[in-house]
């Protein structure tokens, strides 16, 4: 009876126990469910921290100069639509992106590359007016005018290349939304001397040349005269201009009345010829078409054809 009672006596104190606290096993459960929410911020926060050191050495490696060449490779990855350019013309076809500007929504806008090949006195500076004229296209005036451009054929190509990524800075520059890039060339000015290089640069670069010449050897021989008289004169309010853009310019100009030398005119003028004719046929592999001044005043809309 006495085992019995001690029994009994454990009994009513569990349910005792269990009246005040609750369940024992529910009161186990409750204090392990606190135990995993430490565990996860714990966890957290170390994945935060790692997180963070992968991030500032990921940083580190790659550096500025990476990062800004990974930024140039993207840019330059950006497709253009060059399905509208017929297959014969894609050669002439160019997307440049210059380096000193940002083409923004012209980027996709295509250039043609062009030069005006000429000699002194042919009427090309009135001709490179004409194309500047156009909203969408750059003539950039003789820039091999100046000797330290033509030295050698690594100043001409840096020269060549600088204008043709629309980065050469001129008057006549229209940057953003240019159609069609080129310059002035005179024979004499390194394009003779270095002419197989300059039609492999052409060629390989789509260049495409424009011969512009005059007919009348004579004529061009008084302009030539007639400026360098003015030239050391200054008849224009002390200042010699080789182009005039007044009739008021024009007729102090004419004035003038060269003496021509008649015993060597006729071996002046086959110099002249000879001289161009050799020129022209050593670049006549670059793709070109050839006009004439005398052409072009006559008719000023006439189309040409290379």
């Amino acid at each position: 009876m006495g085992g019995f009672k001690e029994e009994d006596k454990a009994d009513a104190g569990e349910e005792w126990y269990t009246y005040l606290f609750g369940n024992k096993d529910t009161l186990i459960l409750k204090t392990q469910k606190k135990s995993p929410l430490v565990l996860r911020m714990v966890v957290l926060a170390m994945s935060m921290m790692c997180g963070i050191f992968i991030c500032t050495m990921c940083v580190k490696q790659i550096g500025s100069d990476s990062w800004s060449r990974i930024v140039k490779i993207e840019v330059a990855e950006q497709p253009c639509n060059k399905s509208l350019v017929p297959i014969s013309e894609v050669q002439f076809v160019h997307y440049p992106q210059p380096l000193t500007y940002s083409r923004s929504e012209c980027m996709c806008t295509p250039v043609r590359f062009f030069a005006i090949i000429s000699s002194q006195r042919s009427g090309s500076g009135w001709f490179e007016t004409l194309l500047n004229s156009h909203m969408n296209v750059s003539s950039n005036g003789e820039v091999f005018s100046r000797k330290e451009r033509r030295s050698n054929m690594s100043s001409i190509i840096k020269t060549l290349d600088k204008v043709y990524s629309l980065d050469w800075n001129s008057s006549a520059s229209k940057n953003q939304c240019t159609a069609a890039v080129g310059l002035k060339w005179m024979l004499n000015q390194g394009l003779v001397a270095n002419h197989a290089d300059i039609v492999d640069y052409f060629n390989r670069r789509g260049v495409s040349a424009i011969f512009l010449f005059r007919r009348n050897l004579l004529h061009q021989l008084v302009s030539q005269l007639a400026n360098n008289h003015d030239r050391y004169l200054r008849q224009l309010n002390g200042t010699h201009k080789a182009h005039v853009h007044t009739s008021y310019e024009a007729n102090i100009l004419a004035k003038y009345k060269p003496r021509l030398n008649t015993s060597s005119l006729i071996r002046r003028l086959k110099q002249a010829d000879d001289y161009t004719r050799v020129a022209l046929e050593n670049l006549k592999s670059m793709h070109h078409i050839t006009i004439y001044y005398e052409d072009l005043i006559r008719n000023k809309t006439v189309s040409f054809c290379g």
